[in-house]
């Protein structure tokens, strides 16, 4: 059986080895269990988040000229859309390869993490090798009036990251530099290889944990994770980027440069307002960790719900945990986390939530492990190397021996501000026990990311206990989705994460940004007057 691909899916522990959950991917994953799970080399990444819809992220670069990115803004919609010989004038102008519908490689390069979205046919695929490369590109786009969207792990919920335009991808500008407590990050590093290579230097960054994820989408949508609850969200971190701005700018944004799209890019979203291009980061030390996993059986998923919400916001905020009721295959509770500190330490913050849900779990593994193998174990890739916790086939971010599958899915989210009642409980424990291949994913807030206060930066929810993640990859998918969504509204309210994209939200504007969507608009206004990014929930 293959390891565990996501946070929704997870490993159980066998009588002598470790077992694990992985965090966020995709919304999905093949809810599998392994009997045992083996020690790896370290790593992982989140999507607490996902990327949403067309984020990116990459290298530095200083900034050219509306002209010299390629033609000038008096041309902009000048005549009707490109020629093949337009296209191949692109390529030929970029450091990095165009790819275009023929070519032996169009097939792969269009691809999303989420083969649902393997219908779609970009008009072309730009692998950019530097910002020159984007602004470029941002420079046809506005030339010919052709949609454009960017790429950085190509996680969108929605499928967002791709388009029948052209693609930004920024999987190349992917360097990762760590000095002097600061990370520089680059476009297309994948959260997998940004663990191993600050691991290297004894720093992390808070993140998630799904190892393909790219760091643009999770940074820029807010940045929920394992760690969260101890340093803040990513984006908590981030003190300054490069963004490549509509009209073909290269801006460093930070608190006194840009100030307001420095203050967008930390949970306004991704494919907003440019494509960003480097991220830097404040880095902690890094220490040994310790994770653990409790199960129960299904009878007892009501008193797990009511005593997991009442403890694990509250906790020290060196623990975070998360809850994970699922169908898929079988009706399983499990609440698992991670926790900055010694395993006895641990032991005795767990006991309280034992005694709530009044019952000792039917399984129980907890383990003290070094903060680069706990990340390759909240990414299902313990038994796997870096390398190989990597895409499969020819995709961007894949590498020669990667093994880390694609999967298919739909997802919905809410941002609980308050505890569930008991007939709220009730609720989702009865949604879930339907029939079908379903489950729902609660991890908790509070701690660090709490106090930010919600103005702060883009991201809203800071008063939310935690986040909820509806997903499914079954035949009447979505049916179950809306029916669980629409079940646990008037419980949850209208609040909901943009890394977590939902096409089918209503009233998204209020749900992903609440009393921080009017400055959004005022700063999108001002980025991007015409609009040169959009898709169907662009601020």
């Amino acid at each position: 059986m293959q390891p565990a691909l996501d946070r929704r899916t997870f490993l159980r522990a066998s009588a002598v080895t470790a077992a694990a959950a992985a965090t966020a991917c995709a919304p999905t994953g093949t809810l599998a269990r392994a009997t045992t799970a083996t020690t790896g080399t370290a790593g992982t990444a989140s999507a607490s988040g996902a990327t949403s819809a067309a984020s990116a992220a990459g290298s530095a670069g200083s900034a050219p000229s509306a002209a010299s990115a390629g033609g000038t803004l008096a041309r902009t919609g000048a005549r009707g859309g490109p020629s093949p010989s337009d296209w191949s004038s692109l390529g030929r102008g970029l450091a990095g390869r165009m790819i275009r519908p023929g070519d032996a490689s169009y097939d792969a390069a269009r691809r999303l993490y989420n083969p649902s979205f393997d219908g779609i046919r970009p008009g072309g695929v730009a692998y950019c090798a530097n910002p020159s490369d984007v602004a470029e590109c941002l420079a046809f786009a506005r030339r010919f009036g052709v949609p454009v969207t960017s790429r950085s792990g190509g996680h969108s919920y929605a499928g967002w990251s791709t388009g029948t335009g052209l693609v930004i991808d920024v999987s190349r500008m992917s360097a990762v530099r760590a000095s002097g407590g600061r990370a520089v990050v680059g476009a297309g590093a994948q959260l997998v290889d940004i663990y191993d290579r600050l691991a290297a230097h004894g720093v992390g960054i808070p993140g998630g944990s799904c190892p393909t994820v790219g760091i643009a989408g999770l940074t820029l949508g807010g940045g929920i994770g394992v760690l969260s609850r101890k340093y803040g969200l990513t984006c908590d971190a981030l003190e300054s980027l490069q963004i490549v701005t509509a009209d073909g700018r290269v801006r460093t944004c930070d608190s006194r440069h840009d100030p307001e799209l420095y203050w967008a890019s930390r949970g306004g979203g991704g494919g907003n307002f440019g494509v960003a291009v480097s991220f830097t980061f404040r880095t902690h030390r890094t220490q040994d960790l310790t994770l653990f996993f409790l199960h129960w059986p299904w009878s007892r998923a009501r008193k797990a719900v009511a005593a997991w919400q009442a403890w694990a916001p509250s906790v020290p905020d060196a623990l975070w945990s998360n809850l994970h009721l699922s169908q898929d295959p079988g009706l399983d509770v499990q609440i698992g986390g991670v926790y900055v500190g010694p395993r006895d330490q641990c032991e005795r913050l767990l006991d309280p939530l034992i005694a709530k849900v009044g019952s000792q779990p039917s399984s129980r593994f907890i383990t003290r492990t070094s903060y680069q193998h706990a990340m390759m174990i909240e990414a299902g890739c313990s038994s796997r190397t870096v390398s190989q916790c990597h895409r499969q086939g020819d995709l961007p971010g894949r590498t020669a021996d990667g093994r880390f599958p694609r999967d298919a899915f739909s997802a919905k989210s809410h941002m609980a501000y308050r505890p569930l009642s008991a007939s709220g409980i009730a609720t989702l424990v009865d949604r879930i026990s339907r029939p079908g291949r379903h489950a729902v994913l609660l991890d908790a807030l509070g701690g660090a990311v709490g106090r930010v206060g919600p103005g702060a930066t883009a991201f809203p929810h800071r008063a939310a206990l935690f986040s909820v993640q509806y997903y499914a990859h079954m035949a009447g998918a979505a049916t179950w989705l809306r029916g669980a969504h629409d079940a646990m509204a008037p419980h949850f309210g209208d609040h909901a994460y943009v890394n977590y994209i939902d096409p089918a939200l209503s009233g998204w504007r209020q749900a992903y940004y609440g009393p921080n969507a009017a400055r959004l608009a005022k700063t999108k206004a001002t980025y991007d007057p015409a609009r040169l990014f959009r898709f169907p929930q662009a601020i």
